[in-house]
């Protein structure tokens, strides 16, 4: 791997301040982001990332090789928490192993955020379908997650299919992000310059301030997660590397743009802590938040923003079929 993509990525402001985040926690210091402000700053990231993928989509003609990406994608959020429920269910509960599986078939916004400051570091651009990608990978992660924890214990699982299917599809982040993506699509080209400051010129420094805060959220959660969680901590590594790698190779199946091929990996990489948290707290109410939630934001998250992303960049560049 590049030592110097490796090094780019790390002397990257937006990751020094979520080392920070996490170094502040260390030292017990009073810094905080206030909640009605991290909240804002998140919705603002997923309109500002939905609104441009729009627009990049009304420029885009639908190929095949567009249809083929978005095939690919759901495949992947069906067979992520698949493989990865069998494995889990080894050593965890039942419940924990659908909410964990279903965590890592779902994806991070603020991952792929993070990714596109990423390449374009690297002077590399990507599809605006890649928006609507991540969108529509959030429902079926949950969905089979669900449905694995109903197959497999009994009274686990609160509502029918049907239930879980709308909450999924109606959570927050989801509806923003696939809303922002209709009006970006929709917005002339003189209309979205009129926004473009909003959504454009100060998305760094918000993501930037935004990544400070998941510091201090992973900071809070991380020193008695990895001495409670040998087993997780490890998983929460490695499947993310593994899931990352996986797809950066086999994407070049589906396309050949380096770009898109990154973001899929990405997208595979990540694991949910927004959405799929908040459909397993109601649908799944055994699993246990302590487990799901560090091991998506504390672990899998900075290792993919610190060394994943330049490990699936070098894959995509170096190894083909």
């Amino acid at each position: 791997m590049s030592f110097e993509l490796l090094e780019e990525n790390l002397r990257n402001p937006a990751l020094l301040f979520f080392i920070l985040g996490i170094v502040s926690v260390q030292f017990k210091s009073d810094l905080e982001i206030p909640p009605n402000s991290s909240k804002f700053i998140s919705l603002y990231l997923l309109f500002s990332i939905g609104f441009k993928g729009g627009q990049e989509l009304a420029h885009s003609t639908v190929t095949g090789e567009i249809i083929f990406s978005i095939a690919f994608a759901m495949l992947m959020a069906i067979a992520i928490p698949l493989y990865t429920f069998y494995i889990l269910k080894r050593k965890l509960s039942v419940e924990n192993a659908g909410a964990i599986a279903a965590a890592y078939g779902s994806i991070s916004a603020v991952t792929f955020v993070t990714a596109v400051s990423f390449l374009e570091l690297q002077s590399i651009t990507f599809g605006g379908h890649m928006v609507a990608i991540m969108a529509l990978m959030e429902a079926p992660a949950i969905v089979v997650g669900v449905i694995l924890v109903r197959k497999y214990s009994n009274g686990s699982v609160n509502g029918g299919l049907g239930t879980i299917v709308k909450h999924a599809l109606t959570n927050g982040s989801v509806m923003l992000i696939l809303g922002s993506l209709i009006i970006g699509f929709l917005a002339s080209d003189k209309q979205a310059e009129g926004i473009a400051p909003f959504t454009t010129d100060i998305f760094k420094g918000f993501l930037a301030i935004f990544l400070l805060d998941m510091g201090i959220s992973s900071g809070k959660h991380l020193k008695s997660f990895l001495e409670n969680g040998k087993f997780t901590t490890f998983f929460a590594i490695f499947i993310a590397i593994f899931n990352g790698a996986v797809v950066a190779v086999l994407s070049g199946l589906v396309t050949q743009e380096v770009g898109d091929r990154f973001m899929l990996s990405v997208l595979a990489a990540s694991a949910s802590y927004i959405a799929v948290p908040a459909a397993m707290k109601i649908a799944v109410p055994k699993a246990s938040p302590g487990l799901y939630l560090p091991m998506a934001l504390a672990i899998t998250f900075p290792v993919n923003i610190t060394i994943g992303l330049p490990i699936y960049l070098f894959i995509i560049q170096n190894v083909n079929f």
